[in-house]
């Protein structure tokens, strides 16, 4: 029995010897090689990410093109026409010198906007404001597909050819919001082609309200006003021109009222949709100050820029709501946020301003499917 006991003993020690010279070759090797398989792990991982990106500039540009051909009654085939405007490109002006850079960027971003409506006007054959300004947007999100596929595909081959092992883990770390941001996009196609309200449109919705029943005039490209009354204030109303699929020039329509109508409001109040944060719930309002508006950039220079000259202070109301609740067809909650925020934006024009004030509303937001 002992024998038999000091032999169990020495097997033990034989696998014990075995299983720690095994861990400490897996431990070199892993020392040795970590860097390429986490690569590996890396590349597949963006690789099935870029796959999914392929799916989505394929869709959107398929579903653009039949829109185009359906809807839009294109006399031709325009699927060259398409693909040539997917990799259109707008050139930004050199900022070295930042005095003016407001009014350059304003200068290109309108020449594209303008390039943009001509070239599917030429693509189209119904000459249907809703239908070119959908085509636009249509194009607009199939373009932006397109860039984030090139972009997200080159930088996937550059650590692929280089074995960065950096710029791959970046990469992958971002895939997920990057993900999110296409899945959004395709989502907004099917939502422009049924010419649904976007949840971006809430701002353009409360405008609109105040607008019911009274006439309406074009201030500014894409922009219309009109004029009402609250509790002894007069209400001067500012929104893209709907039922299209436009912003407008809410910037510059808030001048023309100051600066060429001559009127001094006390107050300007802007209402925009606005990023909730992750555990924010969709719908919530929020209640601020400054100029509440989004793009580039411009427009907001233009707000701050007149209010600042003549001393007007800028009040804001924000309805929360995701990307993809922005740029898809307007939920529930959003729209049931609008009498609240007409509650609140009454409150403040009542305790803001005074009976025989002047007063600015600027509806903010994408106004397809919102008339005025």
């Amino acid at each position: 029995m002992s024998g038999i006991g000091v032999s169990l003993l020495q097997i033990g020690l034989d696998l014990n010897s075995i299983f720690y010279v095994v861990s400490l070759l897996v431990f070199v090797a892993y020392g040795l090689y970590a860097p390429r398989i986490q690569v590996w792990f890396a590349l597949n991982e963006i690789g099935r990410g870029l796959t999914r990106l392929k799916v989505m500039k394929d869709k959107a540009r398929k579903e653009t093109i039949d829109y185009l051909t359906t809807t839009g009654k294109a006399p031709g085939d325009p699927t060259e026409r398409v693909d040539q405007f997917l990799d259109y490109i707008t050139i930004m002006p050199v900022d070295i010198d930042p005095n003016g850079i407001v009014g350059k960027i304003d200068h290109v971003v309108t020449t594209r906007d303008d390039r943009v409506r001509q070239e599917v006007g030429t693509i189209v054959g119904d000459k249907n404001p809703v239908t070119v300004s959908v085509s636009e947007n249509l194009l607009e999100a199939a373009t932006a597909l397109n860039t984030i596929h090139k972009i997200v595909r080159h930088f996937y081959l550059l650590g692929k050819k280089t074995n960065s092992y950096f710029m791959l883990v970046q990469l992958q770390m971002l895939m997920p919001m990057i993900i999110q941001e296409a899945d959004a996009l395709v989502s907004a196609v099917d939502t422009f082609k049924l010419a649904q309200p976007l949840g971006d449109g809430i701002g353009a919705v409360i405008a609109s309200r105040y607008m019911v029943g009274r006439e309406k005039r074009t201030i500014a490209k894409d922009t219309v006003l009109a004029v009402n009354e609250y509790k002894g204030r007069k209400l001067y109303v500012v929104k893209a021109e709907g039922p299209m699929a436009y912003v407008g020039q809410p910037g510059v329509g808030i001048r023309h009222v100051i600066e060429e109508m001559g009127i001094k409001p006390s107050a300007i109040i802007m209402i925009d949709a606005a990023l909730k944060l992750e555990g924010e719930k969709t719908g919530e309002i929020a209640e601020g100050v400054g100029a509440a508006i989004g793009g580039i950039g411009v427009e907001k220079y233009q707000i701050e820029e007149v209010a600042a000259k003549h001393k007007i202070p800028i009040y804001a109301v924000l309805v929360k709501q995701s990307i993809l609740e922005a740029i898809t067809a307007m939920r529930k909650e959003i729209a049931e946020a609008s009498d609240k925020v007409m509650t609140l934006l009454n409150r403040v024009i009542e305790e803001k301003t005074k009976e025989g004030d002047d007063v600015l509303i600027a509806g903010i937001g994408n106004t397809l499917g919102v008339s005025q």
